[in-house]
């Protein structure tokens, strides 16, 4: 590990973009199964690691939504949860912004309380135990209908005090946010923030929709933004956080070579990129992997970091002035490391 990429490691940062059911570690994935009686098509966590070779997004999904299948009770969350905790305290992760989609598991008959309860308890054995704080997001599955959308927004109403927003994932081609623009506005209507991948494999026309139809506070991933100069533009200008994931991308072939990742000219076309790890388990890395390999890849410089880093609590939904107080400590950080 060179000087710089130690440096990287060590920042303090957000992670914004991490789906937990993506944190599910072949082992995990074995125990699980094991414990709850649940059989999977694989015999050997070799075997299980062979089949991540993802030609697209679609791809990855299936495997995905198999190896959630595992994940039966409130204990099994509460514990995929601490065990990615772990790993990105390591990473010098201090906030996470995790999404769940709970479509996924109440369509296969769980209630939506197991999985809830179960992250709710591990995200607060992590502030406790790690320092770790956490936020929760629901995610709608775009590929179901948006009446499917307001049945899971109904079962989360006793737990709106404890999730800060929704955001919107799955299989983006041919499900453009528009789909979900009555839904996104009822959430928006009872203080939720809204977040929408777009731009990852749909056209940038989804990010024009996430911005004018759903109205998010951020975009997730949004590389191909950067085919469209005007919106490219109005990102800039409105300091759109935008939650980029180098290894998921890689890894589902939005990129060929992590030297051609478009990072480094969101940070010069002045954009406000952020670095996370996706679905880690899948793609190859934690956050702190993602900054390793992006830095390695581009070049990147410390000032470079620097600013993700803080890009990464600036563009969280945490109150302003914890914000500033973790901007404050990458500031002491890059004092004490220079």
């Amino acid at each position: 590990m060179t000087d710089l990429t130690q440096f990287a490691r060590g920042l303090p940062k957000a992670e914004l973009h991490l789906h937990i059911e993506g944190s599910l570690e072949p082992e995990q994935m074995f125990e699980f199964g094991r414990r709850n009686g649940v059989a999977l098509p694989f015999r050997t966590v070799e075997e299980v690691r062979a089949a991540y070779a993802f030609g697209n997004l679609q791809d990855f999904l299936d495997i995905y939504y198999q190896g959630a299948g595992v994940l039966m009770t409130e204990d099994d969350f509460r514990d995929l949860a601490m065990a990615y905790f772990r790993r990105v305290a390591a990473d010098g992760c201090r906030h996470v912004e995790l999404f769940f989609d709970p479509q996924t598991h109440t369509d296969r008959g769980l209630p939506f309380s197991v999985a809830a309860d179960g992250l709710l308890a591990g995200m607060a054995e992590a502030e406790r135990d790690l320092g770790v704080t956490s936020s929760l997001i629901l995610c709608f599955l775009r590929h179901l209908d948006e009446d499917a959308a307001f049945a899971t927004l109904r079962m989360a109403e006793s737990y709106l005090d404890r999730i800060v927003g929704v955001g919107l994932d799955s299989s983006e081609v041919g499900h453009p946010p528009s789909k979900f623009a009555r839904v996104f506005a009822a959430a928006g209507e009872r203080g939720l923030k809204r977040v929408a991948h777009a731009g990852e494999e749909g056209p940038p026309e989804y990010v024009w929709e996430a911005l004018d139809l759903l109205h998010v506070d951020r975009i997730d991933h949004g590389n191909r933004a950067l085919e469209d100069d005007r919106l490219v533009a109005r990102l800039a200008s409105e300091g759109m956080t935008l939650t980029v994931c180098p290894l998921s991308n890689l890894k589902l072939c939005g990129v060929s070579d992590l030297k051609l990742h478009p990072l480094k000219r969101m940070l010069e076309l002045g954009l406000k990129p952020t670095v996370n790890s996706d679905d880690p388990a899948y793609f190859g890395g934690y956050v702190g992997e993602n900054f390793t390999q992006i830095t390695e890849a581009l070049s990147l410089s410390r000032d470079d970091l620097v600013t993700l880093a803080k890009n990464s609590f600036t563009g969280s939904f945490l109150p302003p002035e914890v914000a500033e107080r973790h901007v404050a400590a990458i500031d002491a950080y890059v004092s004490a490391n220079s």
